[in-house]
């Protein structure tokens, strides 16, 4: 067993916790059937969830099916696996010039974690996001050890 097919495992289960966990945290009461959602933001949801699973479909085949030669299937599903984060980060980084928030009341609250006497509120999108930025960047490095 090689690195580089360690790497392409890997970025496998990464692709797949994307095209999955997207849409088990969205389809639901929470987003896309949240009653105090308008139906256009409920719209959007649904539609971001799919692109997301169809996206890890593509990210698959380009690791595994030989369809692009091996080290460039690996580097496009890289790209295109890291779309989805870069986009959070963007939105994350303006959302105060259009008035979004990374949670709802009616969504899922924040972790609260107690440091030195304070509360910190920690959102698990984000943390995701950072989680999945941060394997990205290991997996290229095992892939070009």
């Amino acid at each position: 067993m090689d690195h580089r097919w360690v790497a392409r495992v890997l970025l496998t289960l990464l692709c797949g916790i994307q095209g999955i966990a997207t849409p088990l945290i969205d389809l639901n009461r929470t987003h896309a059937t949240n009653p105090t959602w308008v139906r256009h933001a409920r719209f959007h949801v649904v539609w971001q969830s799919l692109t997301m699973c169809l996206m890890a479909v593509v990210e698959v085949a380009a690791i595994w099916t030989g369809w692009v030669d091996a080290e460039r299937g690996f580097y496009l599903a890289v790209a295109l696996t890291a779309l989805s984060p870069g986009a959070f980060l963007l939105s994350f980084a303006g959302r105060g010039r259009f008035g979004g928030a990374l949670s709802d009341v009616n969504g899922i609250e924040p972790l609260r974690v107690e440091v030195g006497g304070r509360t910190l509120r920690i959102d698990m999108n984000l943390l995701a996001v950072i989680a999945a930025v941060i394997s990205l960047v290991a997996l290229v490095v095992i892939y070009r050890w």
